[in-house]
């Protein structure tokens, strides 16, 4: 086991812990903060912020591969959990077995780092595979609907999740001890901002509706309030955590929230239009892991790209 801790990194989960520690005592204790750390969505919020400071730990202090073996069982519940809400045909049982079995794969070319395999894998070579082998099973009712939904479905919860397992294989830059994981923490942390600030905001200040056709409650001053406050922080932890220049953290930040909101637009739209209030009950009481998962699966990639091509290519 080697113990591999870069400063800022290492002094910001501290200071993560320090701060779930005491937001987790002040929702089980009786004080004046009490109410509202014991909202549902509060207290959720808490506990997904220490699945998510110990899974930084693990890729630091154990191995990195654990955390990408943790990140591939995440995509396989929440590419399950997206077939629950879109079920396929009983004839695309077979397909469904190639569509699991790539899971696996494209987690093994992200931990190994093999850039060229792991951007075209599910985009081009299961983009093809999968409806030959529909098409060979000899049912052509509801084909089109079968094919896309699998494909859409391994898109997001597989290929874009997984991007958050390629950073963990990222080299180091020069200057920047951990590359990788600084820059996947730089993106987790703003994400679960931009998703709070616009929670927060909706509940308290949002006076104009934004797309309430798609999801009540979305307004106009929580959107402008998550995309503002992502871009900010965004430039504040840029010297810590990433190799930005001022003007490239502000274009991450952008990226973040405004692809973090339409994430969850895009899964508050699936689930209306499948009739489904959650899209599971992998968290009871708080619906599944795709609305866990909705931000970064929009975030994610773009922001890899981002910074890979700037300094990795």
């Amino acid at each position: 086991m080697t113990l591999r801790m870069p400063e800022p990194l290492f002094a910001a989960l501290g200071l993560a812990v320090t701060l779930l520690v005491a937001a987790t005592i002040g929702a089980s204790v009786s004080t004046r903060i009490r109410r509202p750390l014991r909202d549902a969505e509060v207290r959720l919020r808490i506990r997904m912020w220490w699945f998510i400071v110990a899974g930084f730990f693990m890729a630091l202090v154990l191995d990195r591969r654990l955390s990408v073996v943790a990140l591939g069982l995440v995509s396989f519940v929440a590419f399950k959990e997206f077939l629950t809400l879109a079920p396929t045909r009983r004839a695309d049982n077979k397909v469904l077995l190639w569509a699991y079995l790539a899971i696996p794969l494209q987690y093994f070319w992200a931990g190994s780092g093999v850039y060229g395999i792991f951007s075209v894998f599910i985009p081009v070579y299961l983009f093809l595979l999968l409806p030959i082998r529909m098409a060979l099973v000899g049912d052509t009712h509801g084909f089109l609907r079968s094919v896309g939904v699998i494909h859409w479905g391994l898109m997001t919860t597989v290929f874009c999740v997984s991007h958050l397992a390629f950073m963990l294989a990222l080299p180091d830059l020069p200057g920047l001890k951990n590359s990788g994981v600084s820059l996947l923490f730089y993106l987790v942390v703003l994400t679960q901002l931009n998703d709070t600030a616009h929670y927060l905001v909706n509940r308290r200040f949002g006076r104009h509706p934004v797309l309430a056709t798609v999801r009540p409650g979305l307004s106009i001053e929580g959107m402008a309030a998550g995309i503002a406050l992502t871009t900010l922080a965004g430039v504040a932890l840029a010297p810590w955590f990433t190799p930005f220049t001022w003007a490239q953290a502000v274009i991450a930040g952008l990226l973040i929230g405004l692809f973090g909101f339409l994430g969850f637009v895009a899964t508050a739209a699936i689930e209306r239009d499948l009739g489904v209030r959650e899209s599971g009950h992998f968290l009871p009481g708080h619906g599944g892991l795709l609305e866990r998962l909705d931000s970064l699966m929009f975030s994610a990639p773009l922001f890899f790209h981002f910074a890979y091509d700037q300094f990795y290519r």
